[in-house]
């Protein structure tokens, strides 16, 4: 809306005519959150709503490095699982392997990581199994 109010028009006779031909315009239709329920009013006042509104709507996720590091092994070992050949199961444990060494022997603050390198021999093993 870029126009001004007229002098002399009320102020509210004048946005509801705003919004009116904005309706009959068809400004309104196909708006964001269109029938969905308003968030709970009642919940208690984040200052940071809007921050963790765009990460959920981006899908990012803040983990502390343990935790991030822990989710990382364990999709690599399906990854592993999934793989083509003994190789690439070798280059995928032996790749996260070195980032649970590092974090082990080097601890970020936070909780601890909980978890200790893959045994590759071991993995092939389950891997030989799975691929029957």
């Amino acid at each position: 809306m870029t126009e001004r109010k007229p002098p002399g028009v009320g102020f509210e006779s004048w946005v509801d005519r705003q919004i009116r031909d904005a309706n009959r315009r068809g400004d309104f239709k196909d708006l964001p959150g269109f029938g969905k329920p308003l968030p709970d009013d009642r919940a208690p006042y984040d200052e940071l709503w809007w921050v963790k509104g765009k990460m959920h709507e981006e899908g990012i996720a803040v983990l502390p490095p343990a935790l991030a590091l822990r989710k990382e092994a364990e999709d690599a070992l399906e990854k592993a699982y999934s793989a083509p050949s003994e190789t690439a199961v070798r280059r995928i444990v032996t790749e996260i392997n070195e980032k649970i060494t590092k974090m082990l022997l080097m601890p970020p603050p936070g909780p601890p990581l909980g978890k200790k390198p893959y045994d590759v021999e071991e993995v092939l093993r389950d891997w030989r199994l799975r691929r029957g």
